[in-house]
């Protein structure tokens, strides 16, 4: 595999937090404009396509149905609903039985896909599953769509359907560089340095477990987004030595450094670590209450007025205009 500092995900996928910000919100904004520009068609166009009555006039007549609507998703929503199904991602994979590898590939190109698209536009149930079918298939691990929608009862063709998307949202950039493979490498790495250091190698199976499992708490959150995979095996190492207390990780850290000259210090990797911890303790996964009620707001924007709304609407105008044809006439004789 080409080495990560030549990599397309260090030159193209790799930002600053201020670059997901103006990301997550552009995304965002674009698929509320394009929402209202939609709901404005809808008002103002009647059932024959005839611009027969104002706005203002059709807000009256639906003013009972508006309260019903919901309104767009806000970006804490959204980044909820993307957090949902990353934690989705890793349920399908463990299901599965898939290698880590798999699950942090299918949630990167999730995250990736999301920085080009609001979960207004695409929903992310969907997406989610095409990620995980794409990871495996660029990690050797072949599934078919068919196997996959089965295990886990949804339409094989669906998955199918949103491949080319996934994979034009990425740019093709499909070599994704994890945590969990830096991990292993360090921990490998370790084996040499409790020798020197007399620590029991033995302590480096709890180390090494602990830290997976602080990898897919990090998955979580958009420091993958935001800083190199082998940063993020280092933090999760450190916090798994917090817990456990296995070896002197900061002598191990300034191993590191001199052995590789590395630019960083102990002071900037420890603001990165520090960082990553952060994002951590603030990752929600939603509730059940609370995805149900995004996820209707979510179908609200996603789901035009079906051809039966449309017919009960025209049906409702008919009546309308009927009814008031009638009381004209019955005015006329009357006079």
């Amino acid at each position: 595999m080409a080495d990560f500092q030549t990599s397309t995900h260090r030159a193209k996928w790799i930002f600053t937090q201020q670059d997901l910000i103006e990301k997550y919100r552009t995304a965002n904004q674009r698929a509320i404009q394009t929402l209202e520009k939609h709901g404005t068609t809808r008002l103002e166009v009647d059932a024959d396509g005839l611009f027969s009555h104002s706005k203002s006039q059709i807000d009256v007549e639906d003013n009972a149905d508006k309260h019903s609507r919901s309104k767009p998703l806000n970006l804490e929503e959204e980044q909820g609903m993307r957090v949902f199904y990353e934690n989705k991602i890793q349920e399908v994979c463990r299901a599965f039985v898939f290698p880590h590898k798999i699950q942090a590939t299918a949630i990167t190109y999730f995250k990736r896909f999301y920085l080009h698209w609001s979960v207004m536009e695409h929903h992310p149930k969907n997406i989610m599953l095409t990620c995980v079918y794409a990871a495996c298939k660029i990690e050797e691990n072949h599934v078919s769509a068919e196997e996959l929608g089965k295990g886990i009862q949804q339409d094989h063709q669906m998955i199918l359907n949103n491949e080319m998307l996934v994979l034009q949202s990425l740019g093709f950039d499909l070599i994704v560089y994890t945590p969990y493979r830096a991990i292993e490498g360090f921990i490998h790495d370790m084996e040499d340095f409790c020798h020197a250091t007399d620590t029991p190698p033995e302590m480096l199976k709890d180390l090494h477990r602990t830290a997976i499992s602080e990898a897919d708490k990090v998955m979580l959150t958009d420091a993958p987004l935001l800083f190199p995979p082998g940063q993020l095996a280092l933090a999760v190492l450190r916090q798994a030595y917090l817990v456990l207390k296995v070896l002197d990780f900061e002598r191990y850290l300034q191993s590191i450094l001199s052995r590789q000259q590395s630019a960083h210090s102990i002071l900037e990797l420890t603001w990165v670590f520090n960082a990553i911890d952060s994002m951590v303790k603030k990752v929600k996964i939603l509730d059940d209450k609370e995805s149900r009620h995004i996820a209707r707001k979510l179908k609200s924007c996603q789901e035009p007025p079906s051809s039966h709304d449309e017919g009960k609407t025209r049906e409702k105008k008919s009546k309308h205009k009927s009814k008031r044809s009638s009381n004209e006439s019955q005015a006329t004789h009357a006079a």
